[in-house]
């Protein structure tokens, strides 16, 4: 039997983190749904994702949360994190808008920056960490969100962590995660266009 070819498990693996991020966004889901069994278990398992981010004995607190949804083995870290910080900073699946674009983190810190002008230091640490700092100043970031309500895009984190965590990763590919976020914070927000 042979085994499944690049692009297929790529697109495979791109399924799960759908599954996976959408079972986050059921989470908030849950915390607004009325009902108290739901609202309980909602807040028991972003209580244990939360925890999840104090250090890697924590981590296991995330792991009935990611490991069902069979996490590529080189993306698990990545996994673990997003859980973590969506916990900080739950929110509903943002709607489709109409340029097509996600609310990446450099989108959304540009809109935190609107409000809070020292973003723009904290934002300029978070692109230059190496990868094992980033966790930290991720954390950081993600808790400035939540305090001014600003949204993310969890799904789009998730892919642009999975690039930069990615030990084998090429040095170009991950360079330009960090291009694009850069490229989101400092472009122009675009205005409502006219009728």
């Amino acid at each position: 039997m042979s085994s499944p070819a690049p692009s297929q498990e790529r697109n495979e693996a791109r399924q799960r983190r759908g599954r996976f991020v959408t079972h986050l966004y059921g989470l908030h889901s849950k915390l607004e749904s009325g009902s108290a069994y739901q609202v309980s278990e909602a807040r028991r398992t972003l209580a244990q994702l939360r925890r999840s981010l104090s250090g890697p004995q924590a981590a296991a607190e995330a792991y009935a949360t990611v490991f069902p949804f069979d996490p590529p083995h080189a993306e698990q870290q990545a996994w673990i994190l997003v859980a973590g910080l969506f916990a900080l900073h739950p929110q509903a699946r943002p709607a489709p808008n109409r340029d097509r674009q996600s609310r990446s983190l450099g989108r959304s810190m540009r809109t935190l920056a609107d409000r809070r002008p020292s973003t723009e230091r904290r934002f300029d640490q978070l692109l230059a960490v190496d990868p094992p700092s980033m966790p930290y100043y991720l954390r950081q970031a993600i808790r400035l969100l939540a305090a001014e309500n600003v949204p993310l895009d969890y799904y789009r984190l998730l892919e642009d962590l999975v690039t930069i965590t990615d030990p084998r990763a090429d040095p170009e590919r991950v360079h330009r995660v960090r291009l694009y976020w850069a490229s989101d914070y400092h472009r122009p927000q675009s205005s409502t266009p006219a009728a």
